[in-house]
């Protein structure tokens, strides 16, 4: 093949390679398999010579002595107690008639006792005497094969990579090389950090000519710690930054330092950092250790119980001294990942060790079509493909999920038997990744299937009718993934950070809409609208305890939670406020859903013909364009104003839009995907 021709024989300079490859261990590495085979057949030889002087007589025997034997074999004659004898040097043995087994002790050259066997016992057998060979293997035998085994094990054992040799390798590194003019990876293959990418950047400067830092006294940063939700591209960043600074990439994850065998996993990190200077020596360019999920052995120590003696708390304490201990000018880096920055210790967060922190967050939407362009370049799309458009309607994704988003479309091209990926096939694999497949098969009485359609109808006609920044995008009652009979997508206009209490207000009324719809029409509710009003009671109870939204409670915030910086989970939650505070907010946030869900139905009852007409061609066509459920309810196209909402007419239960909430990124990017991802599970 190609790629093994141009792999073999020397590198580029024409030289020999200076490491030369070790052969893995199995079918590669021969010698292990040879060195137990001989182990083995020296068993099975001294077991052999040991039983060869009992052959025919195995079995556990009972030493007799002299005086029975005598006294027995003299009778032999008429008795015939004993039925077999084997003669050899010093000793007999023997079988008894009722099958024991027994062995004695004899003097040599007793020509009597071998002439009373000879006429007493009718199966005499004669063993040779043992030989000078059989001699040495008797009695130093066992003393070669116990040193053979600690040789193996323990001496050569060191420099073995696996099987046997890995006994005394609990304290080496398990970190993975790449060399740096191997590396396939550069800036080229991540899009969407660019700040990131411009941040490194510096880093891969030093590491090509580190000499031009140090003639002006500079330093460059001992450690770069990369941080951010999960998915988001922090170890293909810091591959890249291998690939572009050809330089040797040592890859481990922070599990791989956790043993149960006390003082391991510092020996590894003193290794690691042990190989990587060796490295960067050889080289001479510097090198790179990347450590994954440092949040297994960086988190905070613990000043109770076990505290210093924990196997974890050694492992950050080699990883503190050996990073205090590198200069820079050895030319090594130590880049790590983690989506728990709030875990980890302060000692390890400090200037000095982790100098330089970058954030690795979710893409926003030019960095979302420049990650579709980079997963795509592989992929035989259409002309017809529109990655702005996927790009718009995936707010939130990471590059994880766009990258999965573009092989679950290749999939189903490929299932649908075409020579290319359509926006087609982008639009459903957008779906799949959101609610699951499609689930055509399951049956659902024409009751329940109307139900759900006026349900979802609600929700579509409050989104048409509702102002917004986001604009309704698909309606469907085809049931997808485990719970969802149906659902009502929408898409952001552009990316929002901080979202308005008017707007949160709009959310709220399109979720209950749905369960507004069925009131109307059918005068009862269903359990249809359970994940609408888990998410509905979610933001209002945010809009009073966090954003500052309540007319009653004013502008204050209430409860301190601790949670997940990246990856959004409350761990705790502390109260500090009184009793009579949460009887008042449990009353506000009833206050906010009650007035959206009697707006929504206020809404729906003024429209309730385009409701059941949207409702009649949803029941038809099953699933509708934000076009064709327009043209359902009878209105216009939307127009859109500087302000980038839709010039319709305002609920008469909105908040003025000078209202304004500050919002994280995080945050705001989350509500938005909920928002939009409305699957409406159905358990009647």
């Amino acid at each position: 093949m190609a790629n093994g021709a141009k792999n073999k024989g020397t590198n580029k300079s024409g030289k020999g390679s200076k490491f030369p490859k070790m052969k893995p261990p199995g079918k590669n590495n021969p010698p292990g398999m040879i060195f137990w085979a001989i182990t083995i057949l020296l068993f099975i030889m001294l077991f052999r010579m040991n039983s060869m002087s009992m052959e025919g007589i195995g079995g556990v025997q009972r030493q007799m002595p002299y005086s029975e034997f005598y006294r027995t074999l003299d009778d032999n004659a008429s008795t015939q107690k004993i039925s077999k004898v084997v003669i050899m040097e010093e000793k007999m043995a023997g079988q008894l008639s009722d099958g024991t087994r027994f062995s004695v002790n004899v003097p040599p050259n007793d020509t009597d006792l071998i002439k009373v066997v000879r006429n007493n016992v009718m199966d005499v057998t004669v063993k040779p005497t043992k030989t000078f060979l059989s001699t040495i293997v008797y009695t130093i035998g066992p003393t070669l094969l116990f040193f053979g085994l600690m040789w193996f094990f323990f001496l050569r054992g060191g420099g073995a990579g696996g099987g046997a040799g890995r006994i005394l390798s609990f304290g080496k590194s398990r970190a993975k090389l790449i060399q740096g003019d191997k590396a396939k990876v550069t800036f080229k293959d991540v899009a969407g950090v660019d700040e990131a990418k411009e941040e490194l950047q510096e880093v891969i400067e030093f590491l090509k000519d580190p000499k031009k830092f140090q003639r002006l006294g500079g330093k460059m940063p001992k450690g770069v710690l990369l941080m951010g939700p999960p998915g988001c591209g922090k170890t293909l960043l810091a591959k890249a930054v291998s690939g572009e600074a050809e330089v040797p990439f040592f890859n481990i994850s922070g599990s791989d330092f956790v043993e149960m065998f006390v003082g391991v996993g510092a020996a590894r990190v003193r290794d690691l950092f042990e190989q990587a200077k060796k490295s960067a020596k050889v080289g001479g360019k510097g090198a790179i250790i990347f450590m994954d999920e440092i949040d297994a052995v960086g988190r905070q120590r613990f000043a109770g119980i076990g505290g210093g003696h924990d196997e974890r708390e050694q492992t950050l304490n080699a990883l503190l001294v050996e990073m205090d201990g590198f200069s820079t000018k050895i030319g090594i880096i130590l880049i790590a990942a983690t989506n728990r920055p709030d875990v980890l210790d302060p000692a390890l967060l400090r200037p000095g060790r982790f100098d330089r922190q970058i954030v690795i967050d979710r893409p926003d939407i030019n960095g979302r079509e420049a990650i579709l362009k980079v997963h795509s370049k592989d992929v035989k799309m259409d002309q017809d493909a529109d990655l702005m458009a996927i790009a718009k309607q995936t707010p939130g994704f990471s590059g994880a999920d766009l990258a999965n988003l573009i092989n679950e479309a290749a999939l189903l091209a490929a299932r649908r038997g075409k020579n290319t990926v359509t926006s087609s096939e982008l639009q459903e694999s957008i779906e799949r990744v959101m609610a699951g497949p499609q689930r055509k098969s399951r049956v659902i009485s024409k009751q329940e299937k109307r139900i759900v359609a006026y349900h979802e109808s609600g929700h579509a006609l409050t989104r048409l009718l509702m102002p917004s920044t986001e604009e309704l995008h698909k309606v469907s009652i085809i049931p997808r993934g485990t719970s969802a009979l149906g659902y009502t997508m929408e898409m952001p206009i552009e990316d929002r950070y901080i979202v308005s209490k008017t707007e949160l207000v709009s959310r709220l009324i399109v979720l209950l809409g749905g369960r507004a719809s069925e009131e109307i029409i059918f005068n009862e509710i269903t359990t249809g609208a359970h994940n609408d009003l888990q998410v509905a009671t979610e933001t209002a109870r945010r809009m009073v305890c966090e954003f500052g939204m309540s007319e009653n409670l004013g502008h204050l915030t209430f409860g301190r939670k601790n949670h997940q910086v990246f990856l959004g989970r409350d761990i705790t939650e502390e109260r500090n406020y009184s009793d009579q505070t949460a009887q008042l907010i449990d009353k506000e946030v009833r206050s906010i859903v009650d007035s959206a869900y009697n707006h929504a139905r206020d809404l729906l009852k003024d429209n309730k013909e385009r409701l059941i007409n949207l409702a009649d061609v949803l029941l038809e066509k099953e699933v509708l364009s934000a076009q064709e459920a327009r043209k359902a309810a009878g209105m216009p196209e939307p127009v859109i104003d500087s302000a980038g909402l839709d010039k319709k007419t305002k609920p008469k239960s909105a908040a003025p839009d000078n209202v304004d909430a500050k919002k994280d990124g995080k945050q705001a990017r989350k509500d938005t995907k909920d928002a939009k991802k409305d699957p409406d599970s159905s358990q009647v």
